[in-house]
């Protein structure tokens, strides 16, 4: 049987630490009002991994979370204030792109742009088909 690939990472400060043990799922970017709010940044890059397969690993244990909609909870770092992803009511976790130690892993690229009709017409956000 083949070993799962083990993705790491985790905030600014180091308090919060994952792993995820699990093909990444659903790799995108958004550029949706809330994504734009919970980054701070024009465009969020998503990677997906069931709820499962995320240990949370470091001495800070599990990040903080809000209720962001009615389906889903947005995580962050209580020390830090690093964002790191959402914890969806489905067995989803999806994590920012950012917070991964390792982020060229092909697996890893975008293969889609969400709510790309909501950037500012002057941001250029290129999905390259692989």
């Amino acid at each position: 049987m083949a070993r799962l690939k083990l993705h790491t990472g985790g905030c600014l400060c180091g308090a919060l630490r994952f792993e995820a043990e699990a093909p990444a799922a659903r790799p995108h970017t958004c550029s949706c009002k809330m994504c734009q709010r919970h980054t701070g940044a024009l465009t969020a890059t998503w990677v997906e991994f069931p709820r499962d397969a995320v240990r949370w690993v470091g001495p800070g244990g599990v990040p903080a979370v809000w209720r962001s909609s009615e389906i889903s909870s947005r995580a962050f770092c209580s020390q830090c204030g690093s964002s790191l992803g959402a914890i969806d009511d489905a067995p989803t976790i999806a994590l920012l792109l950012g917070c991964f130690d390792r982020q060229a892993s092909i697996e890893l690229r975008p293969t889609f742009h969400s709510y790309r009709s909501t950037r500012p017409k002057w941001w250029c956000v290129e999905i390259r088909e692989t």
